[in-house]
């Protein structure tokens, strides 16, 4: 079981946790064209991934995951942002979130250590989860051009 305390803590220095999110992004030449995001579009990640972690973690509903992030991929593709940026950025989310509670539990007991270990397995899982239906929106949105190509082509 996923400590309560530690989900919490994500949840609530989410702005915090976007800040370094942002910072790094700018940082990285490699991420160019997800910088060109809009900030305001990129603390969205606080309300929709970060504020609702325990919502995600605790129920299985992966239906609504797979709808929210298949959209968000199409709406990436659309938006010329590089898949491998897109990706990077979700893993950066991911890196911040453990470090923000590695960074806030100072004196960890066994237990403590335990339920860190545990929280960074299901938020891999859960990423990895996130990440697959992200890249199927985004593949979707690729083939859909080529689709309709095809589709004209095979007519004449």
């Amino acid at each position: 079981m996923v400590s309560g305390r530690f989900v919490h803590l994500i949840e609530t220095h989410g702005d915090e946790i976007v800040n370094r999110v942002i910072h790094e992004i700018r940082r990285l030449p490699e991420m160019a064209q997800i910088r060109a995001l809009l900030e305001p579009e990129l603390r969205e990640w606080r309300e929709d991934l970060i504020e609702n972690l325990g919502h995600w973690l605790r129920t299985s509903n992966e239906l609504d995951l797979a709808h929210q992030y298949e959209q968000r991929g199409r709406q990436r593709f659309e938006e010329n942002i590089p898949l491998h940026e897109c990706v990077h950025a979700l893993c950066l989310v991911r890196e911040k979130m453990v470090e923000c509670v590695e960074e806030h539990i100072a004196a960890k007991d066994a237990m403590e250590l335990y339920a860190e270990e545990e929280l960074d397995r299901r938020l891999g899982r859960f990423f990895d989860l996130l990440i697959v239906h992200f890249v199927r929106g985004y593949e979707q949105a690729l083939r859909r051009p080529l689709r309709a190509f095809s589709a004209g082509a095979t007519s004449h």
